[in-house]
């Protein structure tokens, strides 16, 4: 089984558009909701994501929903634990491929890396 890592450059999670993540509120309490949509830009991506370098410019100190980790995954997501490569692989491979700013070449070449692990 293949291996969940945070693809670098990719910054296809940092799309947040709620027309995009219609079931935002059934796993963020009123509160990360809060701190959600005040992530949103006008274009639908997070004001902190780089477009340009595709990096978070605050991914040391980001919010608990764009974490992956066992607890989060857990507490947050009421996912389990022991499911976190296959949950995050599935996630991320859904943003990648929704997101409308990669090309379908990037895209590939993206989704190629977690069949690689």
């Amino acid at each position: 089984m293949a291996t969940w890592h945070c693809l670098k450059n990719c910054g296809a999670c940092c799309y947040l558009a709620p027309e995009e993540r219609p079931y935002l509120n059934e796993y963020l309490s009123p509160a990360l909701l809060s701190q959600y949509m005040a992530l949103v830009g006008d274009d639908g991506w997070c004001k902190n994501f780089d477009k340009a370098t595709r990096t978070c410019l605050i991914y040391a100190e980001r919010p608990l929903f764009c974490r992956v980790t066992p607890e989060v995954i857990r507490d947050l997501y009421h996912e389990d634990p022991a499911d976190l490569d296959a949950w995050a692989i599935h996630c991320c491979t859904e943003h990648i491929l929704s997101n409308p700013d990669l090309t379908d070449d990037e895209v590939e070449v993206l989704v190629a890396q977690f069949e690689e692990t």
